[in-house]
């Protein structure tokens, strides 16, 4: 998956993951449903709802382009490097 995310330049799904995945790797998505639990993504502009309807989709498609900001929805990157510096600092050796 992550390499399909890689090497795509648009995400079409109906899953939920996928589109906070798609949002993390700077795609942007179209999710073919009509409500998300993740209404971040829609509100940062990298994820649309383009429910079912197959005109309604290919409107999307042809005019889905990347914002031109992707913000930090979901906490800085870097978090498992700042763990271990904590748990090594903190744990008592023995």
């Amino acid at each position: 998956m992550a390499a399909l995310l890689g090497g795509c330049r648009l995400v079409l799904t109906d899953s939920g993951g996928l589109q906070k995945e798609a949002c993390w790797a700077g795609k942007p998505c179209l999710t073919l449903r009509d409500e998300t639990e993740w209404t971040e993504t829609v509100d940062s502009g990298w994820n649309t709802l383009a429910g079912a309807d197959t005109d309604r989709i290919a409107a999307a498609i042809a005019r889905t382009e990347p914002p031109a900001h992707h913000p930090d929805l979901y906490g800085a990157s870097g978090a498992s490097a700042r763990i271990a510096a904590t748990l090594a600092r903190d744990l008592p050796r023995s």
